[in-house]
């Protein structure tokens, strides 16, 4: 009979040591899982920060390249009235 409990205080201990493995395992992939979050969490507001700074980028690039544009239509403008005035004159 002290066999049979020896055998059952063997497999009791065999389980009781995979049970603290497990317990110790789930504690570890909690902590992973929280520097997870945490890393995406960084990552989503970088990725809101560069989203918002493309969208100013191409905000100002439009304004950019209107003013660009109305410089342009003065130069033609300017240009036009000088060349018709040189014409005349000659």
């Amino acid at each position: 009979m002290k066999l049979g409990k020896d055998l059952i205080k063997k497999k009791f201990d065999d389980i009781d040591g995979k049970i603290d493995f497990m317990i110790e395992f789930c504690h570890t992939l909690q902590h992973e899982n929280r520097e997870l979050i945490l890393k995406i969490k960084g990552l989503e507001a970088a990725l809101d920060k560069k989203n918002e700074t493309e969208e100013q980028f191409s905000e100002q690039e439009v304004l950019i390249q209107s003013k660009i544009d109305g410089l342009l239509k003065k130069l033609d403008y300017f240009s036009d009235s000088t060349t018709g005035k040189y014409q005349s004159n000659q």
